[in-house]
């Protein structure tokens, strides 16, 4: 029996056989959203599954005001959820995941919050807050000391209202009761995960105290990794499913891909959980795994979004049965992002490529373009402008960097322009400035936008193709883009 049901599960249900009365928490997770609980829980689950690991269980935290619906969900059923994997075929596998034990609601719980981060059984803080949450400039990628988020929690530290300040004050606090400092852990999609925050938190601490930034800096562990697992939002759907079929009931199951994967720099002074007994991969340097990820599936991503959306597509299965848009995805890989690369021991280059295509076409999934599009401006920041200008830098092409710029600047003129409206235009903090820029005359406007552009608006080996082709896409839409740049 779990919290999830009043009577017998349907078949095919998989439930913890562990007793979670006898786990306790080993790390807390800020950003306990879908993809936490697809991946990192997933695995902790696993690993709880074989007996062992019950001493890292996960206290998840939410920060954000939205985050309250979580808190009622999770506490309405013990913490428990169920992990829906959707294959090709149309079949569900349901498995009711044990490994959260607790989750802290940030505006409600500071202070128990903090009591977790004092915790000497805790020793691993990990987060998931989205691309576009590291408090950093876009485009440069340095800590934005003014960002309003900033200056709120350096006056609010026993309150605060993001993950950074939370840790800062945390390890602050671990350091006057004479512990060790836990380890910190990103999981999100971010070259470098764990340098970028390092580079938060330690420039965070520094407005505090510089002394403690430095010792932030030599003391606290901060490992790289890399993610992957297409982890779609819940929809009622989904809720209604598992109670029909499988007589479950939650309020916040998770769908997700069959393929998982996590690549992890195996530094953890304090020590970790033996996850490679459940498949997960530690290595000494992460970084050629992680750039691979992050310029093929995500990139990828931006790019379905951006040319799906506006020939009238919803769904990422959609998507790919175009045959436009599923040659672009395959060129670009093989001719524009995989160039940027470098050596990639063990890998089989072609035969990864040739997987995401067919994990994108997977239409048990149901993964929407809008939430591909969601954040769209850190995203392209982060997953598809380096590409270009490592091109740039190495005298090779750009034709479809440029062209999956030049879409996405058509995909906001569009929004600008009331054709696109409703549950198809994304969430981004950038969306204003984006929207103006696309309207605006001079298709040079779009990436002149500094902060997430740098000065790659003013290098004319990439506005030249920009141009073009945002003339292109403009005049006779996407599928004229694609051919004319395929030389179809």
């Amino acid at each position: 029996m779990t919290a999830l049901t009043s009577g017998p599960l349907g078949p095919g249900v998989s439930t913890p056989s562990y007793d979670r009365t006898a786990a306790s928490v080993g790390i807390v997770h800020f950003g306990f959203g879908n993809f936490h609980r697809s991946h990192q829980a997933m695995y902790v689950d696993r690993l709880m599954e074989l007996g062992r690991g019950l001493d890292w269980g996960i206290c998840g935290v939410g920060v954000l005001t939205h985050d309250a619906a979580m808190r009622d969900a999770m506490r309405a059923q013990d913490c428990e959820f169920t992990l829906v994997v959707r294959h090709p075929d149309g079949s569900l596998e349901p498995r009711v995941v044990g490994s959260v034990l607790e989750y802290l609601y940030g505006p409600e719980d500071a202070a128990v919050v903090y009591e977790r981060l004092v915790d000497p059984a805790v020793r691993v803080v990990s987060l998931t807050v989205t691309e576009g949450g590291y408090l950093k400039n876009a485009a440069t990628g340095e800590f934005d000391a003014e960002h309003p988020s900033v200056l709120r929690d350096l006056e609010n530290l026993d309150a605060p209202g993001t993950a950074f300040a939370f840790i800062v004050e945390g390890l602050r606090r671990r350091r006057e009761a004479g512990l060790e400092p836990f380890t910190v852990l990103s999981c999100d999609n971010l070259q470098g995960n764990g340098d970028v925050t390092r580079r938060t938190i330690t420039s965070f601490a520094r407005l505090v105290d510089p002394g403690f930034a430095d010792w932030i800096g030599a003391e606290v562990a901060f490992p790289n990794c890399m993610v992957d697992r297409i982890t779609p939002a819940t929809t009622d759907a989904d809720r209604e499913a598992l109670t029909s079929e499988f007589g479950i009931h939650d309020r916040w199951p998770v769908p997700a891909e069959p393929f998982t994967q996590w690549i992890v720099e195996d530094h953890f002074p304090l020590g970790r959980p033996a996850l490679e007994e459940v498949d997960v991969q530690f290595v000494e340097d992460v970084t050629p795994y992680e750039l691979m990820k992050l310029r093929l599936l995500n990139a990828s991503h931006q790019a379905l979004a951006y040319l799906g959306a506006p020939l009238g597509y919803v769904l990422v299965d959609e998507a790919m049965r175009d045959d436009r848009v599923r040659e672009f995805l395959a060129r670009y890989m093989a001719d524009e992002a995989a160039p940027t690369l470098g050596e990639l021991p063990g890998i089989d280059l072609e035969g990864y490529m040739a997987t995401l295509l067919e994990r994108f076409s997977n239409p048990g999934i149901k993964d929407t373009l809008v939430r591909l599009a969601t954040d769209g401006g850190n995203r392209m920041a982060t997953f598809t402008l380096p590409a270009v200008r490592d091109n740039l830098a190495a005298g090779r092409p750009v034709e479809l960097g440029a062209a999956m710029v030049a879409a996405w600047a058509h995909y906001w003129s569009l929004i600008g322009r009331g054709e696109l409206t409703g549950a198809a235009v994304p969430d981004d903090v950038h969306a204003d400035a984006l929207r103006t820029a696309a309207l605006d005359p001079r298709p040079e406007a779009f990436v002149e936008l500094a902060d997430l552009f740098g000065d790659l608006g003013s290098d004319e080996r990439f506005l030249e193709p920009y141009r073009r082709l945002r003339a292109v896409v403009e005049q006779d839409g996407v599928h004229t883009l694609v051919d004319r740049v395929l030389g179809r």
